[in-house]
């Protein structure tokens, strides 16, 4: 697992190791795995504490002060001790203990979040330059296919990962629509109801819905709050630009969306309007929306995006004069540019996703993913692959 490898390269490395992402993405059971990890390379159970925050055993310690008296108590003398703090967010300032125990040289911090604002504020300026943060998605189609034994139908297998969900747990249940449905139905509630309502003390949990239903129908496309703010006015509510952007900021601060600004290429500036909108997980857009989530163009970009993010790519859509590029994705000083269709078979399709790539004069490279099953061509430079073959890894 890249986490776990990722984790483990950080062990005993003099900075914090912040696990951020969506609840249910597996960000307990990578911490597990790393501590079994520790145990096999000879480290003692006494060095290591493990606390839980969504458990009820360690209510008594949400209190910064009786935390960290907890784990100082507990420590082992002169030996380093690795210390997992899971959903830390739930500590009432959590970041005085964290700031605390990072100074002490015989301890490892391990923290895990479920909110943006774990690594933001008071925290990222306390500790700017001594955390590292490992966002955690749910699976990817390459670990979702490593969980089947044998040869693999890539459009049966991925029709279920963007169907059933990404979720880890979900594939213990994929003999089973029924509990896959209720067990989304969970993350669901847990996530508005546990999770935003309460945070943001949102008393017409009616109008938040209707702005996920918005939005979740929405991915992939250009959105703005007055767009938004229209369609539910049309329907007959009112609701102000102020609310909707508290929503989308509580949205996107639990990692249930992301949000991709766009790039002007020619103009080399990036665009203050017109932003869109990726979801987690495809699965929780079939929950909640059922037949009308099968918009199957705007599901594959939403799982490109995703695995673009996955590879620590930063992603722009792109603006060129009056057409879009999906997307342009940036590593410190390499760039590279994909379209996202389902099919390019018809010539006027092709011409069309070309066009953008076409007129971008730099040397970076160009990709078209497709679902078509004709071997990758190369169209000036421009590489169309099939998109089954590259989420896999292949």
């Amino acid at each position: 697992m890249e986490y776990l490898a990722r984790l483990a390269g950080y062990k005993d490395k003099e900075l914090i190791k912040a696990v951020t992402g969506i609840r249910r993405c597996g960000k307990s059971t990578l911490l597990e795995l790393f501590r079994l990890r520790l145990l096999e390379d000879g480290v003692a159970p006494a060095q290591i504490q493990n606390i839980n925050f969504e458990d009820l055993n360690y209510s008594r310690l949400t209190g910064y002060a009786a935390l960290h008296e907890h784990i100082l108590k507990n420590c082992t003398p002169e030996r380093m001790n690795y210390i997992f703090l899971d959903e830390v967010q739930h500590v009432d300032e959590f970041q005085r203990v964290v700031d605390s125990l990072f100074i002490r040289k015989n301890i490892d911090l391990y923290i895990t979040g479920s909110n943006a604002r774990l690594l933001s504020g008071e925290l990222a300026t306390l500790l700017s330059g001594r955390y590292v943060e490992i966002p955690m998605l749910p699976l990817s189609f390459r670990e979702y296919l490593s969980a089947f034994d044998g040869r693999h139908d890539f459009s049966g297998k991925y029709q279920d990962y963007v169907t059933n969900s990404s979720f880890p747990y979900s594939l213990k249940l994929r003999d089973d629509p029924a509990q896959i449905r209720e067990y989304l139905g969970g993350i669901y509630n847990t996530v508005i109801l546990k999770d935003i309502v309460e945070r943001k003390k949102i008393a017409d949990v009616s109008m938040l819905e209707r702005v996920i239903r918005f939005m979740f129908d929405n991915i992939g496309n250009l959105c703005s709050v007055k767009k938004i703010a229209d369609t539910i006015v049309s329907s007959g509510r009112r609701i102000s630009v102020n609310t909707i952007e508290t929503y989308l900021s509580a949205l996107t601060d639990s990692y249930v969306l992301y949000r991709v600004g766009r790039y002007d290429v020619r103009g080399k500036q990036h665009l203050k309007t017109g932003h869109k909108y990726y979801l987690a997980d495809t699965g929780l857009r079939f929950y909640l929306l059922g037949s009308r989530g099968s918009d199957a163009g705007r599901i594959l970009e939403n799982v490109v995006f995703l695995e673009l993010l996955r590879r620590g790519w930063e992603l722009h859509i792109g603006k060129m004069d009056d057409k879009e590029i999906d997307f342009i994705a940036v590593k410190g000083d390499l760039r590279e540019y994909y379209q996202v269709a389902l099919s390019v078979r018809d010539e006027a399709t092709l011409e069309r996703e070309l066009r953008p790539l076409y007129a971008v004069r730099d040397s970076y490279p160009k990709f078209l993913l497709t679902m078509d099953d004709e071997l990758p061509m190369d169209n000036n430079g421009i590489r169309r692959i099939n998109v089954l073959n590259w989420l896999a890894g292949h």
